[in-house]
């Protein structure tokens, strides 16, 4: 069928290059409208419910809002884990979905179920943004220059102003709030008043919120014309407030005025902003809608930014603290250089090897349009353009040039044959069959060797959860430019060859470049085929002491003293910025962590790498944020590296920084921000590694928490852990004394709320002052709250009208609790964060860590602990890729059965392809890699290129000893040698040309340092030490194996033939 689709190409070459240039040209197009982005979006379907409960403790917020919500959210189709979070007046519901859910389909099952749970009253419930866990994708400031603008008046410019019209723009799903204060009117009554002129707290209360309404009165006519009727009477101020009536006496009224101080004030506040050390600004935060097209939201946001400046007030400045689309703009510059790299040095060794143009021309045609049609199956699947996808197709390049590098030697073989034998040029038609013989002879073998190479990435589509959605755009982008370049191979090349593989070809004996191989290489093969057994025996030796890196890669454990190849996830992608990410002592007050964060900021911004430092404490305005006060972001923007000081590299500079920062009661850990947000989504974990403790008490898994932090101290690789303080909140309880309260007519609820309105305040109504709004909060005076004598003082109306003491009726209890509770699958949590050193890998500092916990840490009965973290996703890719090796392996089994239509071929091919492992892990091993899920792949793509080289090797040495047996030549062990000899060197030019380009190829990845090179150097890293001993196994192990299999069958023949001969002779003596 193959023979026949290149017969039916060449000789409709017009129809083919028609549909060539249509489809280029659609690829051309596709090409400049592909959205981009810097990564893939690694991050999980979540949709998070966040509930507002005003002023209520952790405890209370988990017992009646998260654990209803979390245990009903379990339920939910397709949900995978449900992550909790329960602090101070607010929780948050993580419900992270399985692969491939539809994010809009989780949205509605989660507000289905979420109907079925009844909350307390006085919740707020709202999902959270449409968005993915890698949603912030820009960040700015608001800063005052002229001193005249304090931080209420710029959070008012950003959440009445700025927030509004940016959320509007299209791709922007929420923006997001941090840092400065929201204005608060605060109404503090004096107790004395009160009681003086018997109003109770509640009336106050009731006063305030029935004195801010507007009602609508439907409608009347009058004059013919139809009126509105409406009442006015929202509160438009302080004024308004004061002369609120509480109660008239005598003809006197008594207003709020006269029991209260009304002012501004501060709202309380959960999320501080810092800029460069030089103190609290107002942030707004880009949260980007799911799906979305990064570079261009940004590009709008920052568009209507600059429109917005000349709206702001004198001396008010927009500044930006982060802007992804510089990391997307550089990553895929990085991966478009690496490609136009890689044509021109492919080009370059093309044109070296054939020495003509048009042939050259030909060979390397298949590339570029390739290239177009896998992006443009890129466009049509909605793939983005990033350096995953990107890279999938510069992996691809060296490869997809082989199929008609071979066609073409392969032709310029022939017809130089061809022309020798006739001694006279070609004529037409002769020239045409000759082209023809030479694409049907290769066609089918590299059109099979090419889909082997493509069915070889079936494990990469299988990865599941963040390891698929980082490597499944490169294998899908590297199959589409494979399965482009197998088409071409059988269309467009055949009908090119006929037209411009003419004139003067130069043979192989005239190829200066070629006959410095062949007089390297036929020593070697001599040498071989004489000593087959030798060349084996040394190659499963070589084999052998392969495994000396990686015992404890496959065994499991050191046998033999050997430097041993660590593991990891994913080498670190470098985006250019840096997150820094303490952790101090729960219970840090909002004005400490001010100062720590300042300080922290001060530090950073005095290294001359930096050019901007911003730093949050606390929460975001945003359900996407759900960090307590004790935990601090940093985002660092550094300069560009050729403003750095001499020698100084990233990995340097986060010492030098984390050095300095050795701050007492902080906890440092050191990240990027997408891998941040990528690694908190998947696992919760903000640091590399972490332990999950889990069982029903906190104490407990605090106590547990703080041993697991001493014991691993000091296990070596260690850079820094933290153990969280489950019970490490102080609390101050009212504990009403029910028989007390009885005695005067009250019920708990009765202390209860003054409690919590007179001691804690209440917001008890918002003014709407046209687009701004703010609220209104009743409370007593500080100085009868801030000790405890004060609040034992604090007066409680009874029904009779007396007013008696707090302290008569509760007890006040100083105790340690949870500051933040959180769950997983609702069960309490409590985390484990450990922080690695530079150059330690994840898989030997695990093994290690485990061992030493299984020894010194006894869990109670009830009580789980699980490693979490990348080690969670690497031992995920591990497991999945055992099973589907194996499965890639036996289809690869079955393609080259139905391509060879025998057993010995395939058999030979697969137990030869531990030998094409041999150059990777020595590379490894020189360049000091991780094995990780990246250098995974990349062995991935050695088996394809070991079996496609393979089978096109086979295809020459079968043809020649094919050619020997018709020709009667096939008779002794000598010829043998000579068939496989000169079918070996007949395959030695197109195999340097196709082993060249890949691998010269790969050389731009190998050696870059732009962004996105350390994912990519991995990568390549196994393909280039695979294709030096997959050559080698294909120049020498292949010829050996079938010297030793073509002896073993000659001898027999001969023998059988001797032994038929024999009785032959016998009988025509006796006669005789």
């Amino acid at each position: 069928m193959i023979e026949r689709i290149i017969t039916w190409s060449a000789h409709n070459r017009l129809l083919i290059l028609t549909l060539t240039l249509l489809i280029g040209g659609l690829g051309l197009w596709a090409t400049l409208n592909t959205p981009i982005d810097a990564i893939p979006d690694l991050s999980d379907v979540q949709v998070i419910i966040r509930t507002e409960y005003p002023g209520q403790a952790p405890q209370i917020v988990e017992d009646q809002v998260t654990y209803p919500l979390a245990s009903a959210m379990l339920a939910v189709p397709g949900a995978r884990t449900v992550r909790g979070y329960s602090m101070f007046g607010t929780s948050f519901v993580y419900v992270i979905f399985e692969d491939g859910t539809d994010m809009y389909w989780a949205r509605s099952r989660v507000l289905e179920y979420l109907n079925q749970v009844n909350l307390p009253e006085g919740t707020k419930v709202s999902l959270g943004p449409d968005a993915t866990g890698v949603g912030w994708v820009f960040q700015y400031s608001l800063i005052d220059t002229t001193g005249r603008y304090d931080l209420a008046d710029l959070r008012t410019l950003q959440d009445f102003f700025l927030k509004y019209e940016l959320q509007s723009i299209p791709g922007v799903s929420e923006v997001a709030t941090v840092g400065g204060f929201v204005k608060q009117y605060q109404v503090v009554v004096d107790p004395q008043k009160l009681l003086a002129y018997g109003i109770p707290l509640s009336q106050v209360r009731m006063a305030i919120q029935r004195s801010n309404q507007e009602v609508g009165a439907r409608l009347l006519e009058l004059g013919e014309r139809e009126f509105i009727v409406r009442g006015r009477g929202y509160l438009q101020g302080i004024d308004d407030l004061r002369k609120i009536p509480l109660k008239a006496r005598d003809g006197t009224v008594i207003t709020l005025d006269d029991v209260a101080t009304i002012r501004h004030g501060p709202e309380i506040r959960r999320g501080i902003s810092e800029r460069n050390g030089e103190g609290e600004v107002v942030s707004g935060i880009i949260v980007m809608r799911y799906g979305e097209n990064a570079l261009r939201v940004i590009e709008r946001v920052k568009a209507r930014l600059a429109e917005l400046q000349a709206s702001l007030p004198a001396g008010v400045q927009i500044v930006v603290d982060y802007d992804r689309s510089r990391l997307i703009r550089e990553a895929v510059h990085t991966a478009t250089i690496k490609l136009w790299q890689e044509l021109a040095v492919v080009a370059l060794i093309v044109f070296v090897f054939l020495l003509h143009v048009r042939s050259a021309f030909v060979a390397l045609v298949s590339v570029p349009v390739g290239v177009l049609i896998a992006l443009l199956i890129m466009y049509l699947l909605d793939i983005n353009a990033n350096i995953m996808s990107l890279g999938g197709i510069a992996v691809a390049i060296g490869v997809m040039v082989d199929a008609s590098l071979v066609m073409v030697e392969n032709a310029h073989r022939l017809l130089e044959q061809k022309r020798r034998q006739l001694n006279r040029p070609l004529q037409r038609h002769e020239h045409m069959q000759t082209v023809l013989a030479a694409a049907r002879e290769v066609g089918p073998s590299l059109f099979f060797s090419l889909l082997v190479v493509t069915i070889s990435f079936l494990p990469v589509f299988a990865l599941q959860n963040i390891e698929g959605r980082l490597f499944r755009p490169l294998a899908l982008t590297k199959t589409f430019a494979m399965a482009a370049a197998s088409g071409l191979a059988i269309t467009l090349i055949p009908a090119l060859m006929v037209v411009f593989v003419r004139g003067k070809i130069r043979s192989e004996a005239h190829n200066p470049l070629t006959r410095f191989f062949v007089w390297l290489y036929r020593p070697i093969i001599r040498y071989t085929l004489r000593h087959p057994w030798r060349v084996v025996l040394g190659s499963v030796l070589l084999l052998v002491l392969t495994l000396l890196p990686v015992q404890r890669l496959l065994l499991g454990r050191v046998y033999v003293d050997f430097p041993q190849i660590g593991s990891e996830f994913m080498p670190p992608l470098n985006e250019g910025d840096l997150l820094y990410m303490p952790t101090t002592l729960p219970g840090i007050s909002p004005q400490k962590a001010k100062e720590l964060l300042q300080l922290t900021d001060r530090i950073i911004k005095s290294f001359p790498e930096v050019k901007s430092v911003v730093g949050k404490a606390g929460r975001a305005e945003t359900a996407t944020d759900p960090a307590p006060l004790s935990m601090f972001e940093t985002i660092i923007q550094l300069k560009d590296p050729s403003e750095w000081r001499p020698g100084m590299t990233l990995d340097r500079l986060i010492e030098e920084m984390d050095q300095a920062l050795r701050i007492p009661g902080l906890t440092n850990a050191w990240t990027m921000p997408i891998k941040n947000r990528t690694d908190m989504l998947a696992t919760g974990m903000r640091t590399p590694l972490g332990i999950k403790l889990m069982g029903p008490n906190l104490a407990t898994l605090e106590r547990l928490g703080i041993e697991l932090e001493r014991l691993l101290r000091d296990v070596p690789g260690t850079r820094s852990v933290y153990a969280e303080r489950a019970m490490g909140g102080s609390y101050l309880d009212v504990v009403v004394d029910r028989a007390e309260a009885a005695r005067y007519g009250l019920t708990v609820g009765d202390v209860l709320e003054i409690v919590q309105t007179a001691v804690g305040g209440m917001n008890v109504t918002t003014t709407i002052e046209g687009l701004e709004r703010y609220p209104v909060q009743v409370r007593y005076p500080r100085e009868l709250r801030d000790n405890l004598p004060a609040l034992r003082q604090v007066l409680v109306p009874t029904p009779t009208g007396a007013q008696v003491p707090l302290g008569q009726l509760a007890r006040f209890e100083l105790v340690e609790g949870p500051p933040m509770i959180k769950s997983e699958n609702a069960r309490p949590n409590v985390w484990v964060y450990i922080d690695l050193e530079q150059g330690v890998d994840i898989g030997s500092y695990v093994q290690r860590a485990r061992e030493l916990v299984a020894r010194e840490i006894e869990l109670p009965p009830g009580y789980a602990l699980v490693w979490s973290g990348q080690y969670e996703y690497m031992e995920r890719a591990n497991r999945r890729l055992q099973f589907l090796g194996p499965l890639t392996l036996g289809l690869v089994f079955l393609l080259l059965l139905l391509h060879f239509r025998n057993i010995r071929e395939p058999l030979l091919l697969l137990i030869t392809l531990p030998f094409a492992a041999i150059g990777a892990v020595w590379l490894m091993v020189v360049l000091d890699f991780n094995m990780s899920i990246a250098v995974a792949v990349g062995y991935i793509g050695v088996v394809g290129l070991a079996i496609e080289t393979g089978v096109v090797m086979l295809a020459f040495l079968d043809e020649a000893i094919h050619r020997y047996q018709q020709e009667g030549r096939l008779t002794n062990l000598e010829q043998l040698r000579d068939a496989l000899e000169e079918g070996a060197l007949t395959r030695l030019r197109p195999l340097l040309m196709t082993v060249s380009t890949t691998l010269i190829g790969l050389l731009p990845i190998m050696f870059g340092t732009e962004t996105g090179a350390e994912v990519m150097k991995r990568l390549a890293a196994p393909m280039v030490g695979g294709l030096f001993s997959a050559a080698a196994l294909t120049l020498v192990v292949i010829p050996a194996l079938n010297m030793i299999i073509h002896r073993t069958r000659l001898r027999r023949e001969l023998e059988t033939t001797t032994t038929d001969h024999q009785p032959e002779a016998a009988a025509t003596t006796s006669s005789s």
